[in-house]
């Protein structure tokens, strides 16, 4: 498996290349002031607000807020994963990829070439296609793909193809030696049987559909059989290049036909996806022969904001779509949507689209499809009838849970209160009964034990971020102080911890005057390990710009939070001066208090115990630091 991209190579990519050339190849800019200005691509607007700076390397929409690098732009515009997005850029510059190859837990950086697997699969795409057009048997294929009424242009966007009859057609072709015939095996093209050792094609006798990755790569395949062999769609297996729970069919061909994807239609079968585009639903894709995955969802939402399901109206299309849903409530975040259209009965997307043309199926989704919410309820409820008290008590106990495992906060919170209005319940006070429930008598006349707060929220996505930071205390640990009394900042406006934060991103080379982060790594705040991290990278790492400190944490759970930081107008501008000294003066005050606690931790040791001569030389340190003159600019 391709190990990670280093991060100095991302560093030195990002310092090869110009937002300005990446952005202006794909919009058109025109000079203004320092910057550029374009119609921003990522949402609807008559006149400029999308910003490039040529000095910061960054790009805004003071409309939409979206805002980045070179590489997040690129990724965004070209809907690539982060991966890919970098390769993209790479190959810009002129320059390979290089990878991180785990060996005995040391890593070493090699470059990464492709799979030679993609070239054969390619080859295989290529014959098939071939086929369709010059074999002696192609007429049952045409008749079966004209009967469907495909034409031959949309035949030609989805690279349909023929595996004639027989068994060793592929093999001949593409292979001059056993070596060759083992990359067809290791591809899922010939299948070897484990008894005799004879070696033949897997798909015969089928119309061929090439599955792409996002790259437009062939990855697989999926064959339609055109005889009476079983089973009807045969998949390509798992193979280095081709994971099945995590790729969808059509999505590369959608992003093609559609430069802004608004909504993406998941549908169950090559043809339907095919038949919708043939009619002008070109946003349409399928799953492989699986489940709708957490994985497919998390990947579609990377692309669109509004994911619809259309299913069949029989049972079988109602439990595809109870699995569906299970599978997008962990990814489904506030402004994130998720839909469901079930089918007449005996109709399936490519009959209905056939049947009624584009406007009108359109009009279906619009009007029928109904929304994750209503249908988790709904479909819960005919389980636990809400007409009785029984039938109440039983639909929050199964909706509970599932309502839990929504991340978007208030969307959580609206499914809630409609459980509410359906069962009458107090669910906010139900949910605080379960976690402290009334004490019994025996229990009242036991002496209370010590309470402790819980620790402040940490996320779990900063620990891989932050290099060799590591948190102040383990989760089994006492909580730490409370937040001092006089912190918290009037709403809507940044505290000085974070103004700290943006001013250091915007002038890194801050960090070397500054205090060392190993200094002030004991602090409790969520605001101060943000700026004690950068702080740290910026430190250890001197001479990185802005942008490369934000690639750095690039698809963290950190890397949102300084993003969200350097997202504003003022990147595009230079800070006043007073906000340098700002930076100094909070990490002066960060200083202060972690030299304060130290004095305390040895003070109240020498109150049980001794002090050690180097604890008594540490004490008198500290003293001498909290009376030395403080750091300024």
């Amino acid at each position: 498996m391709a190990g990670l991209i280093p991060q100095g190579f991302i560093d030195d990519l990002l310092g090869r290349t110009d937002i300005v050339e990446v952005v202006g190849a794909r919009l058109k800019l025109k000079k203004t002031g320092k910057n550029y200005s374009a119609l921003c691509p990522f949402h609807n607007e008559k006149s400029p607000s999308f910003s490039v700076s040529p000095d910061k390397q960054f790009y805004y929409c003071f409309g939409c807020g979206a805002g980045g690098n070179a590489l997040s732009f690129v990724m965004d515009f070209e809907r690539l994963d982060f991966p890919e997005a970098v390769e993209d850029l790479a190959k810009q510059a002129g320059v390979e990829v290089q990878r991180e190859e785990r060996s005995d837990r040391r890593q070493s950086s090699t470059p990464r070439k492709d799979s030679p697997l993609y070239a054969l699969l390619e080859q295989a795409a290529a014959y098939y296609r071939q086929q369709l057009r010059q074999h002696p048997k192609k007429q049952r294929a045409v008749s079966y793909l004209k009967q469907r009424g495909l034409t031959g242009h949309i035949a030609k966007t989805y690279d349909i193809g023929l595996a004639p009859p027989g068994w060793n057609n592929v093999i001949a072709h593409l292979s001059r030696d056993s070596s060759e015939e083992k990359a067809l095996i290791e591809a899922g093209l010939v299948v070897e049987n484990e008894d005799s050792g004879k070696r033949y094609d897997r798909f015969r006798d089928r119309i061929m559909f090439p599955i792409r990755d996002s790259r437009g790569r062939v990855i697989g395949f999926g064959g339609r059989v055109l005889g009476d062999d079983k089973p009807k769609y045969l998949n390509s297996p798992e193979t280095p290049v081709f994971h099945k729970g995590q790729e969808l069919y059509g999505l590369y061909e959608a992003k093609q036909q559609n430069r802004q994807l608004d909504d993406i239609l998941v549908v169950e079968g090559y043809m339907d996806v095919i038949a919708l585009a043939q009619h002008g639903v070109t946003n349409a894709v399928a799953t492989l022969g699986t489940a709708t995955s957490e994985d497919h969802l998390k990947r579609l939402f990377r692309l669109v904001h509004s994911v619809t399901f259309c299913f069949d109206g029989d049972k079988a299309g109602k439990q595809a779509a109870w699995r569906a849903l299970n599978s997008a409530l962990p990814v489904l975040e506030d402004g994130r949507h998720v839909r469901f259209l079930f089918l007449p009965d005996g109709q399936d997307p490519d009959s209905m689209v056939r049947e009624e043309g584009q406007l009108a199926f359109q009009q279906r989704i619009n009007e029928q499809a109904q929304p994750l919410t209503e249908y988790l309820l709904s479909y819960l409820s005919k389980e636990a009838n809400p007409s009785s008290l029984e039938g109440k008590a039983h639909l929050a106990a199964l909706a509970l849970p599932l309502i839990n495992k929504v991340p978007g906060s208030l969307l959580r919170r609206l499914l809630r209160q409609s459980l509410a209005q359906i069962t009458g319940m107090d669910l906010d006070k139900v949910t605080s009964e379960e976690r402290n429930p009334a004490p019994s008598p025996a229990a009242e006349t036991t002496p209370p034990q010590e309470q402790h707060d819980a620790p402040p929220h940490w996320d779990d996505d900063w620990q891989p971020a932050m290099d060799d930071y590591q948190p102040s205390y383990e989760p089994s640990a006492p909580a730490p102080a409370p937040r001092k009394p006089g912190r918290k900042e009037k709403k809507g406006v940044d505290s000085p911890l974070l103004q700290a934060t943006r001013t250091l991103l915007h002038h890194p080379h801050l960090a070397g005057l500054a205090q060392q982060a190993n200094e002030l790594a004991g602090e409790d705040e969520d605001e101060a390990r943000l700026l004690v991290a950068l702080l740290d990278a910026a430190q250890k790492n001197q001479g990185l710009s802005t942008i490369e400190l934000l690639a750095r944490w690039h698809g963290t759970a950190l890397g949102e939070q300084l993003s969200r930081l350097a997202e504003q107008e003022w990147l595009l501008n230079n800070p006043s001066d007073n906000l340098e000294q700002q930076f100094f003066d909070t990490i002066n005050r960060l200083s202060a208090e972690q030299t304060e606690r130290h004095i305390d931790k040895l003070l109240a040791k020498s109150a049980n115990e001794p002090l050690s001569i180097e604890e008594k030389q540490q004490l008198r340190d500290l003293y001498r630091r909290q009376r030395a003159p403080k750091t300024d600019r």
